[in-house]
This record gives C-alpha cells, sequence and structure tokens, in this order.
C-alpha cells in the first residue's frame, strides 16, 4: 500500500502540486454550495468544537438522504414537505451519543448564513428552510437567512457568472450580491467588503490532496488528486488569519471547470482584505457519483455523515495540516 501512495504522491508532483502548508491560523469556518452546502453542515456539525461558523447555500438539512441517493435526489432537492426535521436530529443525537459528532450544544455559539434563491429549481427553498428548522432547534441567536434574491441554483457574485435567475454551466450567478463576503462578514464581523473590481494580490496554489486519504486512491472515495487554497500575501508571511473551507457544488470541481469556483466564487477578495486563508477541497466523480458531488448520501461510506466518513476525515486531515497540527 505505502509503494502505491508514493506513486499517486509522485504523479501529483509531476502535475504542479505542492503540500499544503501550515499558517498562523486562529479560527476555522465552513461554507458550500448545494452539495457543498450538505458537506459543510456535516463538517460544521462533526468538528463544531472548532468550527465557528458555517454558510450553506442551496442545501437542506443534515443527514436529509438517510443513506439513500432516492432520497436525496427527490425529498431533499424538490419535496420538503416530506422532510422530517425530527427524525434527523434523532440520528444527529445519536451520533453525538456515539462521539462521531461534536455535541450539538456548541451550535449555541455557532454563527449560521442560509441562502436560497427564490428562483431555485434545483434544491427548492422549501428544502433550505428545513435547514434553517434544523438549525434553530440549537440556536436560538446567530442565524441569518437570505430567500429573497431571484437566483437560481448557483453562488451569487457581484461580479462573475451569468444571468442571476437563469442556469449557468459553472453555477456562479451574477446576481449584484456578494454571497462570499455576506457569508463571511456575518460569521466574522466587521469585515472589509471588497469593490467588484478588486486586483488579488495572494496566490491561488494548487496541493496535493492524496496524502489524506490512506486506504485507497481518492478517487476511490470520490477525491479529486489536487485541491485549491488562496493564500493572501500577509498570511503567506506569518500573519495571524482564519482559514475559510469552500465546498463547491457538484459539476463544479476541478475536474469539471478547472479553478473557475476557487478563483470566482468571491471569497478570495474578501480574503486579500480581511487576512482569510481559503481551502478549496475538491471532489471528483467515480462510477457512484458521476457528477463529481460531495457524498451526502452514502456513496462513499455509510458512515459519510459523521466523523468516520472517508471524505471527512480526509478534509479533517487537511484541516489540520493548516493549523501545523498534522
Amino acid at each position: 500500500m505505502k509503494h502505491y501512495l508514493l506513486i499517486f504522491f509522485m504523479i501529483g508532483l509531476c502535475h504542479g502540486q505542492v503540500k499544503l502548508g501550515s499558517y498562523n491560523i486562529n479560527s476555522v469556518s465552513v461554507s458550500g454550495l448545494s452539495s457543498g452546502s450538505y458537506m459543510a453542515n456535516q463538517f460544521h456539525l462533526a468538528y463544531s468544537k472548532r468550527i465557528v461558523g458555517a454558510a450553506l447555500f442551496a442545501g437542506g438539512p443534515y443527514f436529509c438522504a438517510q443513506g439513500s441517493m432516492t432520497t436525496a435526489l427527490n425529498a431533499c432537492m424538490k419535496l420538503p414537505l416530506s422532510i422530517n426535521v425530527e427524525t434527523l436530529k434523532s440520528k444527529a443525537q445519536s451520533y453525538v451519543t456515539s462521539l462521531l459528532l461534536d455535541p450539538l450544544s456548541n451550535l449555541a455559539g455557532s454563527k449560521v448564513f442560509i441562502f436560497s434563491g427564490s428562483r431555485d429549481t434545483v434544491v427548492v427553498p422549501g428544502v433550505v428552510k428545513k435547514l434553517e428548522e434544523f438549525y434553530r432547534a440549537y440556536m436560538s441567536t446567530g442565524i441569518q437567512t437570505v430567500y429573497d434574491i431571484p437566483a437560481e441554483h448557483g453562488m451569487p457574485t457581484d461580479s462573475y457568472g451569468g444571468a442571476c435567475g437563469t442556469t449557468n454551466t459553472d453555477y456562479i450567478n451574477n446576481c449584484n450580491y456578494n454571497g462570499a463576503y455576506e457569508a463571511l462578514d456575518h460569521i466574522h464581523g466587521g469585515l472589509v467588503k471588497p469593490s467588484s473590481s478588486a486586483t488579488l494580490t495572494g496566490e491561488l496554489i494548487l496541493y496535493d490532496q492524496v496524502e489524506y486519504f490512506k486506504w485507497a486512491a481518492p478517487s476511490t472515495y470520490g477525491i479529486d488528486t489536487a485541491g485549491y487554497i488562496y493564500v493572501p500575501s500577509a498570511c503567506k508571511n506569518g500573519a495571524s488569519c482564519s482559514l475559510h473551507i469552500a465546498f463547491h457544488g457538484c459539476l463544479q470541481g476541478r475536474e469539471k471547470v478547472g479553478d473557475k469556483f476557487a478563483r470566482y466564487a468571491g471569497y478570495n477578495q474578501v480574503a486579500d482584505l480581511n487576512n482569510f486563508i481559503i481551502l478549496y477541497p475538491q471532489a471528483k466523480s467515480n462510477f457512484s457519483n458521476p457528477n463529481g458531488c460531495w457524498d451526502w448520501w452514502g456513496f462513499s461510506s455509510i458512515a459519510y455523515a459523521n466523523k468516520n466518513g472517508y471524505q471527512m476525515t480526509g478534509v479533517e486531515r487537511m484541516m489540520l495540516r493548516t493549523l501545523g497540527q498534522y
């Protein structure tokens, strides 16, 4: 097995990937779009002791699919009335009892931002409101919701993408609304908002993801061999910076759209002005996951939504590396 991992590592080096670095990190937050929203929610709950907040764009509640692709494609995208939040809360608590999620009581100290475009036909707003219902069971304050932007399914920006209310192939929508800034400002507070024409001063780096998956090639678990990380010059030079982990949606990973999500979703401009490092882990298609989604229905493991999930543990190791703890 070590021989194969060495081969995967050398392949990564040949394609310009570097090892993920460690930085002076003061806090960690997460966000995601669509399948990435489901993944960010799973990651938030699993590691809520460490993560200060989450921004969820166009995704439903924790464990919505309950291990079923059929449920994922139907109830968890189109049929909010069929989603029983009490059942999902019970599952989450059972994982807490088994030490597979951090205590749900940690959520009371979090900040959560929830966005659903009013014209979203892929994950309808009613499903996203079930996510809000889930969080409100544990949080009396700290939740901001945005449901009034006339956006189709995608990441809303104020400077890049197709028409806001139509489907765009890279799922980035120019809505005259800086979703990345609004989300990070809600979670962290007091941020400087970039102009829509802001010039980047940091570096978008392609890093090796192979070393974070121990038992097989990353593609086995629906993971690409490389991910992206954006590092502002101040953070590179040792300044105290926040880490934000941004999960792309289906059909939005490196194999499908290159670095478009990492470059144009809006996070990097916010990062430059406010000392954030943005980590963009990359999922990848395989036989069980043809659209390169993050695992929110169980194609990689029955433990996909807790600390034993292969994707979850791999991204946790990436997070710990940036913190200098792995």
